[in-house]
């Protein structure tokens, strides 16, 4: 029984650190994953400043949005209290994700806001269908990877769709 236990940890552990070596490849890089505590309280709102759906970075030291229309997705990394915009110079974000049985990997470009300095961005675009119909299942498991001056945070996505926006949701 106790073996059983070890093994199961051990190909937990494998799943979970396993799926981001492949989005974080400096040594130099430490991860921070979200973690959901239920005893601690969030000082933050439900929704981000452009009303997306938001993304838990490390112990809350940082919040990503994730808003979609019917042909874009579009990440916003905010400060701890999911209020602000931090611009990092990361040239990209990924969503990693399970399409079609398979596990997928989407890039989004950072795309600078007009406030943004030069050369950091607290915007990232992509165009991509398939990606916004995998949002909309939960069997997708999407989670966010991102680098964030040198650290390597994680964070899953969870859609919500009770957010406003007009498109067919295939149930």
């Amino acid at each position: 029984m106790k073996i059983m236990a070890i093994v199961m940890i051990l190909l937990t552990l494998t799943a979970v650190l396993g799926c981001n070596s492949a989005t974080v490849s400096s040594s130099d890089v430490s991860l921070q994953t979200s973690s959901s505590s239920g005893g601690h309280t969030h000082d933050h709102p439900s929704h981000g400043p452009h009303h997306g759906d938001l993304i838990e970075l490390g112990n809350e030291e940082f919040h990503a949005e994730l808003v979609h229309d019917d042909h874009t997705v579009t990440i916003y990394i905010l400060d701890g209290t999911a209020k602000n915009s931090v611009a990092i110079d990361a040239p990209e974000v990924v969503i990693n994700l399970t399409l079609n049985g398979q596990p997928a990997q989407f890039k989004l470009a950072a795309n600078p806001d007009s406030a943004d300095p030069e050369g950091k961005s607290s915007r990232f675009v992509i165009a991509s269908t398939d990606l916004i119909g995998s949002l909309e299942r939960s069997f997708a498991r999407p989670k966010l990877a991102v680098i964030i001056n040198g650290t390597a945070y994680r964070g899953d996505i969870k859609h919500h769709h009770d957010h406003g926006h007009e498109h067919a949701h295939p149930h």
